[in-house]
């Protein structure tokens, strides 16, 4: 995994500021490209992410949110903006590079270290130093192209491998199509994702959700024939589990990513969060065209390890159709032994061990 660093929020602000200075004469009360808020409010909200991924770290938060805000004063320029993107940018490169690597915090796209933040804050402040300066009429600026790759592999481990990374970058961020991959409907990073030695699990929020059981891609460019049945089911229960309020993060639905290429091969994940004996089910799809190559054992055996980390947890269980022979093949693999059946199938269980 490619570790972010204090040098490349500092990069991201050089080359950033610089843009924005090159705008600072023209009228920032129009709206920012593909947002509903003005340039000027986009720059606050670059600051604002930049304060609070600091805060994040520095106060050790760990089931939320810093809780405050920050505002540019009333009338402030164009020119005042930027001083406020560099000075709370450089703020939050001394606590990244002030923070101890074990230090974690929480963020609603997975919890990460002085890194995965730094690789946050470089995204916000890329994506949207291109909205405003596309609003303001400079739609062909590009930042480094050295990091873009590394926020690509550090928090995009899902988007297809292969032009160039700013064009890959503003794709996976929503902000564009790429050589026959449409505008991305929903779209996240994924800071914390389970990596085995081929694949990337990544988890599938109940927004991200909403727009892959609605017929939508999920932000995951799929292999072809897909996405399978079984995700787009998965993808219904995620999004029923958050309007009830009964998700629980991490706890839910999982792309399955081919890292070596990035493309999305089915999906795997827990029926529910763990009952009150620490127990959960889980299932799984792989697309037709991507069957017998290990990925679906693979998956379910770096799923079973991310659940058997959790303090508390127990038991994995798994039903398998009667008939279904290359699934109970899957789950044996995996480890699983047979504890019974139904008239729905045979159930397998994994136990800590």
């Amino acid at each position: 995994m490619t570790i972010m660093d204090a040098a490349d929020i500092d990069l991201a602000i050089r080359d950033t500021s610089a843009a924005l200075r090159g705008v600072t004469d023209r009228d920032w009360s129009v709206p920012a490209a593909g947002l509903e808020w003005s340039c000027h409010n986009t720059a606050v909200h670059i600051a604002d992410d930049f304060l609070g991924y600091a805060t994040q770290l520095t106060g050790r938060s760990a089931d939320g949110y810093v809780p405050f805000g920050i505002s540019a004063e009333p009338g402030t320029s164009p020119d005042g903006l930027v001083r406020v993107i560099e000075a709370t940018g450089r703020l939050f490169s001394a606590a990244v590079l002030t923070t101890p690597p074990a230090v974690r915090a929480w963020h609603p796209y997975g919890d990460a270290g002085a890194d995965g933040f730094a690789a946050m804050g470089v995204v916000e402040v890329l994506v949207h130093t291109h909205d405003i300066l596309t609003a303001l009429g400079e739609p062909d600026w590009q930042p480094s192209g050295h990091l873009c790759t590394r926020v690509l592999e550090r928090l995009f481990p899902h988007t297809p491998r292969g032009d160039d990374p700013w064009r890959r970058l503003l794709w996976a961020t929503g902000r564009g199509e790429r050589d026959g991959l449409p505008r991305l409907g929903a779209w996240r990073w994924y800071a914390d994702p389970i990596r085995s030695e081929r694949l990337v699990l990544c988890e599938v929020s109940p927004a991200v959700a909403a727009d892959l059981y609605g017929g939508g891609s999920g932000g995951f460019a799929w292999a072809a024939e897909g996405p399978p049945e079984g995700a787009r089911f998965a993808a219904g229960t995620a999004v029923e589990a958050g309007e009830s309020g009964t998700y629980r993060p991490g706890w839910g639905t999982y792309a399955i990513v081919r890292a070596a290429d990035g493309r999305a091969l089915g999906a795997i994940g827990f029926h529910a969060a763990p009952d009150a004996d620490g127990c959960a089910e889980t299932g799984y799809d792989i697309v037709r065209t991507e069957r017998g190559h290990g990925y679906a054992t693979e998956a379910l055996r770096a799923l079973a390890d991310w659940a058997f980390a959790r303090p508390g947890f127990k038991r994995l269980r798994a039903t398998v159709d009667r008939g279904n022979a290359p699934s109970h093949a899957v789950v044996r693999r995996a480890g699983f032994t047979p504890v019974g059946g139904s008239d729905d199938g045979i159930r397998y269980e994994l136990a800590r061990s």
